[in-house]
Formats: C-alpha cells, sequence, structure tokens
C-alpha cells in the first residue's frame, strides 16, 4: 500500500515543479525534446531519467525489429507506463539505444497511450566489449559517427520523425579502451552541435572520471554529461570527485533489494552538499526480446512505493527529495550548449 505521507510529497512535488525555473549560465533552459516533440523544460515535472521499455541482446548484427511483434511489447508494456503516471511520474527518459532495440515508433505510440512524456535517445553502445556496436562504428571517425547522429537530430529517427532528446554512449571499464574514447568524442561533438546532453553506461569511476576530462579537452563544460550506473561505483569520493566537476551522478538502479545501499548513497551525497548532482531511477522495465512475452518486466514503482518513503525516513527533505525528481532531471537534460568558459 502506498502511505499517505508519500501521497503528500507527490503534491509537493508538483508544487516544487510548477514553481521552480531552470537557469544555465544567467539563462532559463527552454526545452527538452521529447518523442511526440518538444516541450518545455518546466513540464517534464517528475522524471524517471533512466528507464528502458524494450531491449534485445542479440548483438548488433543480428537485431531486428523483425524478433518481435510491436502490438504485444505495446500490451505488456502499457500498463506499467500507466501505473508510474498513477504514481505522480510525468517523464520517461528510455536509454534503450540504437543497435539494442530502440524503437521510436513504438515509444511514441506508449507515450500518446499513457500520457507519459517519453524521450529517447541517440548514439551508440560501446560497452559489453562491442557485440551492440554496428560494423561501421569500428572504422568511421568520431567526427563521421557524430555526423550520423547529428543527422537523426535534425531529420528524425530512421524516417519516423521522431528526434532523439540526448545521447546515450556506452564504455566499459577504465581506463578507457580506443573505441571508447572515439564515442566520447563523438558524442561530445554531437553535444557541441546540437545542445544534447550526454548519458553514458560508465563501467567504474576510472572510465568516468577519464571520460569527463575528455569532455574537457573538446572544449565542453562537464555539466553536459550523465554518469549513469554511477551507484556501480563503491567509493563515495569519486562520486564527489566527478559531482565537484560538475557531472550529473545518475544512481539508477533503485530496485526492492537496493534500497538500503541507494539510500546510502543519496545521504553521502547529501552530507557532503551535492544532491543538486543528482538523479535517482529504477534502471527497470525490460521487455527482453527472445524471451516468451519479454520475460519479466520490472515495474516502474519502486522508487515510488520503497524508496521515497526511506529517503525520508532518512531524514531528506520534500524539497530535496524534489530538487532530486524534478528540478535536476530537466536541468540535466534541457538542450544547450554547454561549452567551457
Amino acid at each position: 500500500m502506498i502511505r499517505r505521507d508519500f501521497l503528500q510529497t507527490t503534491a509537493t512535488l508538483a508544487v516544487i515543479g510548477a514553481g521552480r525555473q531552470v537557469r544555465c549560465a544567467g539563462s532559463i533552459a527552454h526545452e527538452v525534446l521529447t518523442v511526440g516533440g518538444p516541450v518545455a523544460a518546466d513540464r517534464l515535472a517528475v522524471t524517471l531519467p533512466h528507464e528502458h521499455v524494450l531491449v534485445d541482446f542479440i548483438g548488433a548484427d543480428k537485431v531486428s525489429r523483425e524478433r518481435y511483434e510491436p502490438n504485444e511489447v505495446f500490451e505488456v508494456v502499457l500498463p506499467h507506463l500507466k501505473r508510474a503516471s498513477e504514481l505522480g511520474c510525468r517523464t520517461l527518459v528510455e536509454c534503450t539505444p540504437a543497435y539494442l532495440g530502440r524503437d521510436p515508433s513504438l515509444l511514441k505510440r506508449l507515450s500518446e497511450a499513457s500520457g507519459l512524456q517519453i524521450v529517447t535517445n541517440t548514439g551508440y553502445y560501446g560497452a559489453g566489449r562491442g557485440k551492440f556496436l554496428p560494423a561501421h562504428a569500428l572504422t568511421e571517425t568520431s567526427e563521421q559517427l557524430a555526423a550520423r547522429w547529428i543527422e537523426e537530430w535534425r531529420n528524425g529517427i530512421e524516417g519516423t520523425g521522431v528526434r532523439p532528446g540526448f545521447v546515450k554512449i556506452g564504455v566499459d571499464a577504465g581506463p578507457l579502451s580506443t573505441m571508447g574514447r572515439k564515442l566520447v568524442q563523438a558524442a561530445a561533438r554531437t553535444h557541441r552541435a546540437t545542445g544534447l546532453t550526454i548519458a553514458s553506461h560508465t563501467g567504474d569511476g576510472t572510465a568516468a572520471l577519464e571520460e569527463l576530462a575528455l569532455l574537457s579537452e573538446e572544449g565542453l563544460d562537464t555539466s553536459a554529461f550523465i554518469w549513469v550506473h554511477a551507484q556501480n561505483e563503491s567509493n563515495s569520493a569519486v562520486h564527489a570527485r566527478a559531482a565537484q566537476r560538475g557531472a550529473w551522478l545518475s544512481f539508477d538502479g533503485v530496485s526492492p533489494r537496493t534500497i538500503e545501499r541507494h539510500v546510502g548513497a543519496v545521504r553521502a551525497m547529501k552530507e557532503r552538499g551535492m544532491l543538486a548532482r543528482v538523479l535517482i531511477s529504477h534502471d527497470a522495465g525490460w521487455y527482453h526480446v527472445g524471451e516468451p512475452r519479454g520475460g519479466t518486466f520490472r515495474p516502474f514503482e519502486t522508487l515510488f512505493t520503497q524508496f521515497i518513503p526511506a529517503l525520508q525516513g532518512a531524514g531528506v527533505s520534500d524539497a530535496e527529495i524534489g530538487q532530486m525528481t524534478i528540478i535536476n532531471p530537466r536541468e540535466a537534460f534541457a538542450i544547450r550548449v554547454r561549452a567551457r568558459v
């Protein structure tokens, strides 16, 4: 059962979201690109910044939309999106990249049916030792890869008209491989042309700090970067170093089994005065292509029904929860070029 004080918190967050404006370098951040088109950043409201609808792990050389039935995926996923909406979520950032099951038409259909704003991405996922990279990524330069991603931003993904709202890449644990460095450079060059935020699946803190250094070399302010799966780095001092440099830290593995660990990670950032750099999400969902009816789908609800009440019990205020669930996501995903001054 959902606690009454949590329902009150959801109402409070809605007020916070309606009454605050996001500012960067003295100017209001105006838009975020959803699958339904651009929306004002202050319309994102409560946001889940790292989730998945469908994933196909077969590999880039075999992935195909012929491997699943979109109507079945729609039927499986829609109730979970509606449940998230009932719990107060208004925006869901869908982080499945190209060659891993990204399907912008399906996402648009689900957005329209659920009422949730959904954001999709451009970019390539180089973690997993390159299994999910198309062959051309191995030979093309960072400039050529960036040109592909910029084209999707300008004209839409695969003829759908749906434009990406951020760049999603993936790298393994550090030190960064040659391929990993190329992906980061391509993402940086895409950002400079589009203003799209870079969200990187990152193997560990060593890789994260190397990514930040590389982005700085490319002339970017590191507030253009989201360290995805930051909770997998156990050293909170590394979290602090990344946050001090301006990066966003995504603690996105919230589940019933990880509540205590994630509360600890948030408290550590609170004690350092760095909650303004924290994003929280489930990394949940995942209709698994190849399994009957997608296998076991993990709902998008634990953050609302268990994690936020646990944060409240640990002394995190409603305003701080609003910072992480409303203010930070809309600041992180608002489209603007973030160059080093």
